[in-house]
């Protein structure tokens, strides 16, 4: 779900758009495939939940917007979202305050 890079780390996400609230919800699936599921309030027309996406991050991680990347699955559900500048413990702390990464 989390891997370090060089430039910061990446976040296997499924996103759920059209939901009531942007907000972080669990996780979906189990194992090495298990993905960050993240609810976007915004609906998947012209990109807005991607972007909606994007912004939810960047404010969850507290880097700009420049610094988050869809670098997979930009049509799709599930995806992979690069976060450069932020460190391993620095996304696995973060993310352990929305839920329990164990």
């Amino acid at each position: 779900m989390i891997r370090a890079t060089a430039a910061g780390v990446t976040l296997a996400v499924r996103a759920q758009p059209g939901a009531r609230k942007t907000a972080i919800t669990g996780i979906y699936g189990e194992g090495p495939a298990a993905q960050l599921k993240i609810s976007v309030h915004a609906p998947p027309l012209e990109g807005r939940a991607n972007e909606a996406l994007i912004a939810f991050l960047a404010e969850t991680f507290s880097i700009s917007r420049s610094a988050v990347i869809v670098t997979a699955g930009e049509l799709s559900r599930s995806k992979v979202i690069s976060l450069r500048g932020v460190t391993l413990p620095q996304a696995t702390a973060r993310l352990a305050e929305w839920i329990s990464l164990t």
